[in-house]
């Protein structure tokens, strides 16, 4: 992969002090997530149980070998984390969007996943014109790696990107639970 997708680490990162990261459960009608999350209350990966082999890579990628990069600690979720997390599912799609996410991708990575937070709960848009929104119309496959690399899903809802055609396409927790979160989302929207 490209050095402009992936995070390369100096040997000089890897020697500093490990940070430790927490692990909680989440449960959802979709199924049990896995929210890591660090000292100051900032998520840094959210993902589905049944892929967290995928978590475990987006981690090793963004943050460096566990054990050298990070030391991943399970824990309970701190109740502010928990309380926002659960409104989501109750459908206060708000909740959601004042909780501190920090990840390690690319200054474009960064500028995909920002734009991911300014889709409204409800609403969906395509790759094509996501790569517009942050003024790189030609770099549509680029945003579509970048779309995929999210580590935080849900909370960065890459799960509201779709075809240019509106069909559901690329999910990381597959198509069953986009399809879940974008009905539940629109029903929340519709509701208020």
């Amino acid at each position: 992969m490209s050095g402009l997708y992936r995070r390369r680490h100096t040997p000089q990162e890897y020697l500093l002090a490990t940070e430790p990261l927490f692990i909680g459960d989440w449960s959802t009608p979709a199924g049990e997530c896995l929210v890591v999350y660090d000292t100051d209350c900032r998520l840094r990966a959210l993902e589905w149980r049944d892929f967290e082999a995928r978590l475990q890579r987006l981690l090793a990628r963004h943050w460096g070998p566990e054990g050298r990069g990070y030391q991943l600690e399970p824990s309970a979720l701190p109740a502010a984390l928990s309380r926002a997390l659960d409104a989501y599912l109750e459908g206060d799609m708000h909740a959601v969007e004042s909780l501190h996410v920090h990840t390690a991708g690319t200054p474009f990575q960064q500028s995909v996943w920002q734009a991911l937070r300014r889709i409204p709960a409800g609403q969906t848009m395509s790759y094509g014109a996501l790569a517009a929104h942050i003024g790189r119309p030609a770099a549509v496959r680029a945003v579509g790696l970048a779309v995929g690399a999210n580590p935080v899903g849900i909370i960065v809802p890459c799960h509201r990107v779709i075809g240019a055609d509106g069909s559901l396409t690329g999910y990381a927790g597959g198509l069953l639970r986009k399809r879940w979160l974008l009905a539940h989302e629109a029903a929340s929207a519709a509701g208020r």
